[in-house]
């Protein structure tokens, strides 16, 4: 492990901050996300850390102790876990010892679109291996530039997240609320539930829910803090105008 990192870590300067999914039609809380913080003067915020793992090829060793965060910090829910490519390269995921297998909930291990995945084959394994013990996947970031949807096809996962470059300003009845909703029906098709992503108004809120989308996410609920907040239910009963 990265000196810094395990200093970092060991002070108690490394922790996970939680932010609900909604269910639209349930109004519940489907599951939280968990994102990475760092409150350590040696780094200056997450993606300092995520660099600094990166350089060190600690990555999986960073990842799995984040995953263990994530599990001590919201049990009873379903949890969205991100994963770097680079973790695939490292070994720490498969171990049976990691926390996500010993979850009570679902554990979605978050891949984001828009980082394409190296060493295809061998990445595929290891999903093939970890999704064989009760794991499930979610592709993240859907619509951050570019975008490829054979990669939905190829990975079949449960969950497809839709970024927030597809969500923000939103609106019914526009050429880009047809297109979301072309994707919440192709994702639907393909066995996969959609999460937008970045959801801040009223009016996306409703435009989201206009597409069929089934899960929202975004600081129109709640902000990701720890331990993991309350969500402003009221915002679901705001009806438009």
């Amino acid at each position: 492990m990265n000196g810094k990192i395990e200093e970092a870590l060991s002070a108690g300067d490394i922790y996970v901050a939680l932010q609900p999914i909604v269910n639209f039609e349930r109004r519940d809380v489907f599951g939280h996300e968990a994102l990475a913080r760092c409150k350590s003067p040696l780094f200056k915020d997450p993606r300092a850390l995520i660099n600094e793992a990166l350089a060190s090829a600690c990555m999986g060793q960073l990842g799995r102790a984040l995953r263990a965060m994530a599990v001590r910090s919201c049990p009873g829910t379903s949890l969205f876990l991100n994963l770097h490519p680079a973790e695939f390269d490292e070994g720490w995921l498969v171990r049976p010892d990691d926390a996500i297998f010993f979850h009570e909930e679902t554990i979605y291990l978050e891949i984001t679109e828009s980082v394409p995945l190296s060493h295809y084959e061998h990445c595929h394994g290891v999903l093939r291996e970890i999704r064989g013990r009760g794991i499930s996947l979610a592709v993240d970031d859907l619509g951050a530039g570019y975008s490829n949807l054979k990669y939905i096809a190829d990975l079949s996962p449960e969950v497809v997240k839709l970024d927030r470059e597809l969500i923000a300003n939103l609106r019914s009845h526009t050429r880009l609320h047809k297109l979301v909703t072309a994707i919440v029906g192709l994702c639907d098709a393909l066995g996969a539930k959609v999460v937008a992503e970045g959801i801040e108004t009223i009016e996306e809120m409703w435009a989201v829910i206009d597409t069929g989308a089934h899960y929202g996410q975004g600081y129109l609920f709640a902000r990701p803090t720890f331990p993991a907040p309350m969500v402003d239910w009221m915002v679901l009963d705001m009806r438009r105008k």
